[in-house]
């Protein structure tokens, strides 16, 4: 397998409400097999894992998409046994976006309703100080 240049984070505390259903383990495994039945059809490669929560708890299942120097997107109301389609068309997607920015009616199925956030690239530049002045 190549060296991931892609990552896709799903909270794994994520409960629907009034139940103790946490579907994020569930919706790892059935992420990651789709992934690989996609094959050739996923141009990139993308590490998928969990993280113990994003802070969507109002909107449970919540699934992020990272790339380097690309838009991070966090969807919210992800459903393991509905949306797993929706979440590889995406995929498929946002590996050729070369910065990651895409509209919302670009976006496959469900996605395009239950973007909780799209968050710019991160680039971090300094300022350089005149003589004798410290950079702030």
């Amino acid at each position: 397998m190549a060296t991931p240049t892609h990552r896709i984070t799903v909270c794994t505390s994520c409960r629907h409400k009034g139940s103790d259903c946490r579907p994020g383990y569930e919706l790892i495994a059935r992420l990651r097999a789709a992934i690989a039945a996609a094959g050739d059809s996923v141009p990139e490669s993308f590490e998928i894992s969990g993280v113990a929560c994003m802070a969507g708890c109002e909107r449970p299942c919540t699934v992020a998409y990272h790339g380097t120097r690309k838009a991070t997107y966090l969807f919210g109301d992800i459903e393991p046994d509905v949306d797993i389609d929706d979440l590889v068309a995406f995929a498929r997607q946002y590996a050729v976006l070369g910065d990651g920015w895409c509209s919302s009616v670009d976006r496959p199925g469900k996605l395009r309703r239950t973007t909780l956030a799209r968050v710019p690239a991160a680039i971090i530049a300094l300022e350089e100080a005149a003589p004798g002045q410290r950079a702030s």
